[in-house]
This record gives C-alpha cells, structure tokens and sequence, in this order.
C-alpha cells in the first residue's frame, strides 16, 4: 500500500532566494572566520566582528553569562570606540533590563526598536543611540555560555529574518569555537599553576624561607589576576601573622597579627577554605586585612592534615568573582605550596641537626684537647715562674699565666654555649644575636665578631627584635651564599636617634666578600628594605670592610 508523502517547504520567493543565494559564502566565510583561532577573548572578538559584518549592523556585542548565571562575568563589544566606551563608564552587569531578561529566558529576540520593549531600562549617558536589536543565544556543549546581540541595522531598517536565521548558524558555529578555546584556555590556565607550583618549590627548598615566601605570594598574585596576595603564618600569641605581601601598592602590613578571634582565621586554622564575594561588604571581613577589596580567596596552606598558614589574594572592588575553575586550582597551589614548606622544613631541621652534631664535636675537641693543652702550659709557666730569679721574666711569665686562664674561661664559655640549645637559651635579644652567630659559624668556617652598643635587651621592643633577628638571618646567609667572606663584622646598636627623631635601634654587618655584582640578584635586599620599612625604618648598603672598600655593609634600623 502506498505511504502518504508529507509536503516539503514552499520555496522562498525568487527576490528572497536571490538574496539567500548571494549571502550563503559570506555565511560559509564567516563560520571559517569564526573556528580560525584558539585564544578565547579573540575568538569573541572575532564572533562580534563577523556577525557585525554578516547582518551589516552597526555594534555588536557578546555577554558572557557567570557561572551562576545571575549577571554577566564578561562584556565583548565592537563598533563603540575607545573614547565612548571610557565616557560610558561601565558595562553592563546584566541584573536588569533586557540584557538580565535574555539571561533568564535564552531565546532568540528580534525587535525594530528596542526601546520601546518594556524589558528595556534604557540607556547610560553619553551611549550612542540604538533601535534595531537581534539577540541569539550561544550553547557550548549544550550550557548557556552567553549571548550574542547586534544593533542599528546600517541603513535604518529592523533586522530580517534572514538575518536572524544567518545569526542563529553563526551562534552554533561560535559555540563549537568557543568550546575549543575554552579547552585551550583551561591547558593553558593548569600548565601557568604548575609553573608557579614549580617557582614556588624551588624557592622553598633553594633556601632563604623569607625570599621563598615571597615568591610564594608573587606567584599567587599573578597566576590568580588579584589586586594583592598575602602569606600569613601561625603568631607564636595565636593568631595569623602577615610575612609576606605582593602589591603594587606600598605595604606596611608586614608583621601585622590577626589576632585569633576572628572567625575567618578560626575557619583557616582549621583547614577550611573561605570564599568571599564581596570583601568590602562581607560582615566577617569587617576588621580583617582584605577589608575594601572585592572578590577574595582565603586559602589554607595545608598538608597531610596539617595548617601551616595561610594565603589571601583578594581582587579590587567591582572586578569578576573567581571562577570554580580558578577556586580549585587555587586550593591546589596552596596545597603544593604547603608541602614544598614541609619539606624545606624538613630539609632546614636535617641542617640545623648537623649544625648541632657539629657544634658538639667542636665542644668535646675544644674541652679534651684545647683546655687541657691550654691547662698544661699554664701548669708549666707557673712552675717556670717559681724558678725564674729575673723579675722581668717572672712578670711576664706570670701575665701569660693570667692570660691562659683568661682564655681557658673564655673557651669554656664557648663550649656551654655550643652545648646549650635553642630551647634552654635565653630569649634575650642579645642572647638571639649571639645564637644567630654561632648558628653561622659553621657553613662560614669562621666565627663573625659581634659588638654591643646599649641596652639591647631592656629598651628594643620583642616585635622589632624579632625582625632583628629575621634581619640578621638573611645577611648572614647571604654573605654565606655570595659574598665569600673571611671576615665579617656585627654591630648591633640601641642607641641610634632615626632621621625622624625617633629611638632606634640599628643592626650593620660589614664583611669582606666580594660585593654585589652589578647585575645580580637583589631580592634578599629587597627583603630587608621591605621589613624595615613595615616597621617605620629603612634598610640599605655599601662598601665593606675589605682591601679599598671591598666587600659589602648592610645596615638595618627600625623603631626600637
């Protein structure tokens, strides 16, 4: 029996298929155009000129939706110039208006004047006037990813539907690119992570904690797109303590405690990463460090279950949230940056215990060898001194007797000192100094002379002290590391008067080494000029103590 044919489509008039005729390679070419690229922003760039072109419109635009779909989280437009769009000011954030309506209803739009739709909420000062409007919406993979609006027909008529169906092909074309570059653009995105997670690792584990944070809150800052990026440590009071920060702005937030109460930094300590998309108006930021920013990511540096600290990268107020895609890659770099501490931690107390066991092998040679050769020719003086009929001779023998004991209670002194461990010392600020010293002696070869001028433990506060000591650190290490020093001199003064009036407090160590080279590496520097600076002071350098000048002097001061 014979089936029943369904009819097919009437064919468009003749002036109608002309026209579809002429326009169908300007369609192929432009879905070319389209798929030709794999950078996302000019992939969108090139949607909006192509579809511009294809219709013979005026402006075009794409609104990338967020992933939430509540607003638009990119705006790409074409046809405005440079100067108008300054004079506009804003984008739109798609909440209201016609632009907020396609978002919650993605269906195609054609108007012949769009402000005559009660949808419309009109324009902004200073916007080129615009009637005609055509909305198409763009799919990725079946998701909304945004849409695609074209406006002012050139010529003044309303947008056909050949226009409109044109647009729609363009759209599905533009979906497949997008899709393609969004890949790309996510490979891309993972792989500049896992370089900063290697920069970081390498810091870490290269020595110099200071420097190594610091590149820890660079990477962090650049990989995220953030206006600030900070590292914050456990306060030995409790809390959270700020110890490095990258801004373009000048920071004096180093050292900086918050203090254990607040509830975003109970949340950190307890390994949980805290999101905000609005610093400036989140009540539990009210009396935190990130206060007046916009978007924030409050990172946990955390390992095998353990918080180490904490990294903040907050975005200036009105910028675009961080993606799901930016959040887990976030908490992935910090994961890798706290288990690259681990290890230089780990690696730092392998040092210090052959420092310790070095230490105590100098001790025991010092007290079975030194003392008891020192005691034995003391013993053999006295004797000659009693036998000795000339008073010269015996006077002199006698003061190289009083000297050995002098330098056998010295020696002595050594050796309870090298004995004695971080924990049982003193905290006294010169104790501290002297701990660093020793501390160094050993991958020096050499022990640097140390001076004390003033009452360094009563009247220089334990906050500026402690920066002191972190000071002291990284010079030494330094000249360790650069200078191939033989000598070193430390002078650590309390009674210093700052160019503004104030007491103060200054820290110089001068050596012999072979300086700075002209094109050498400056961060450790930086770091000492940048922590004297948080504290009201200043830090610089210049020649040494070596033959003409030779060598390098660092010198440190701060509010005591």
């Amino acid at each position: 029996m014979p089936t029943a044919s369904m009819p097919g489509p009437l064919p468009p008039p003749q002036g109608e298929s002309t026209e579809l005729a002429a326009r169908v390679p300007q369609l192929l070419e432009a879905m070319r155009s389209v798929g030709s690229g794999l950078e996302l922003h000019p992939t969108l760039d090139r949607i909006c000129e192509t579809a511009a072109a294809l219709t013979d419109a005026r402006y075009a635009a794409i609104g990338v939706v967020d992933e939430y779909r509540r607003g638009l989280a990119d705006f790409v437009h074409h046809g405005v110039d440079e100067g108008t769009a300054r004079r506009i000011g804003r984008l739109p954030d798609g909440h209201q208006g016609l632009l907020g309506a396609l978002i919650r209803d993605p269906e195609p739009v054609r108007l012949p004047d769009l402000t005559e739709d009660p949808r419309s909420c009109g324009f902004p000062a200073h916007h080129p006037p615009m009637r005609g409007f055509l909305g198409v919406p763009i799919r990725v993979q079946g998701e909304i990813f945004g849409n695609l609006y074209l406006t002012e027909k050139r010529g003044g008529g309303p947008f056909s539907d050949y226009d409109l169906g044109m647009v729609q092909v363009l759209a599905t074309e533009a979906g497949i690119a997008i899709g393609k570059a969004r890949l790309y653009e996510a490979a891309r995105q993972r792989e500049r992570w896992i370089d900063g997670s290697v920069a970081v690792t390498t810091a870490l584990l290269s020595g110099g904690a200071d420097d190594a944070l610091q590149v820890v809150a660079e990477q962090a800052r650049r990989l995220s797109g953030s206006a600030a990026a900070i590292v914050l440590l456990p306060a030995d009071e409790g809390g959270l303590e700020i110890v490095a920060v990258a801004s373009d702005r000048p920071s004096n937030e180093l050292g900086t405690v918050v203090p254990p109460e607040s509830e975003i930094v109970a949340e950190l300590l307890a390994g949980q990463a805290v999101f905000v998309d609005d610093a400036s108006t989140d009540p539990r930021t009210a009396t935190s460090l990130i206060h007046g920013y916009g978007p924030a990511m409050l990172l946990p540096l955390q390992s095998h279950g353990r918080v180490l600290g904490s990294l903040v990268t907050p975005r200036a107020r009105g910028e675009r949230p961080f993606t799901e895609t930016e959040r887990t890659l976030a908490v992935q770099f910090a994961s890798q940056a706290a288990l690259a501490l681990m290890m230089a931690e780990a690696q730092r107390d392998r040092e210090r215990l052959a420092v310790y066991e070095d230490r105590d092998r100098i001790a025991r040679d010092l007290h079975d060898l030194v003392i008891r050769r020192l005691f034995a020719t003391g013993t053999m003086l006295h004797g000659a001194q009693r036998r000795s009929l000339v008073p010269e001779v015996h006077e002199g023998v006698g003061k190289a007797v009083d000297e050995l004991d002098v330098t056998i209670q010295e020696i002595r002194a050594a050796i309870f000192a090298l004995r004695q461990s971080p924990t049982e010392a003193p905290s006294g600020l010169r104790t501290r100094v002297l701990r660093e010293i020793n501390m160094a002696a050993v991958p020096l070869g050499f022990k640097p002379s140390h001076r004390f001028v003033g009452p360094v433990d009563t009247v220089v506060g334990d906050h500026t002290g402690k920066n002191l000591i972190a000071a002291l650190r990284e010079t030494l290490s330094n000249a360790f590391r650069h200078a191939g020093a033989t000598r070193i001199d430390v002078v650590v003064d309390a009674t210093v008067t700052l160019p503004d009036g104030s007491p103060g407090v200054r820290l110089s160590a001068a050596d012999d080494g072979v300086g700075i080279p002209e094109n050498g590496r400056r961060s450790g520097l930086r770091n000492l000029k940048r922590r004297a600076e948080s504290l009201g002071g200043d830090s610089r350098h210049g020649p040494g103590i070596g033959e003409n000048g030779g060598g390098t002097t660092v010198v440190w001061e701060a509010p005591r």
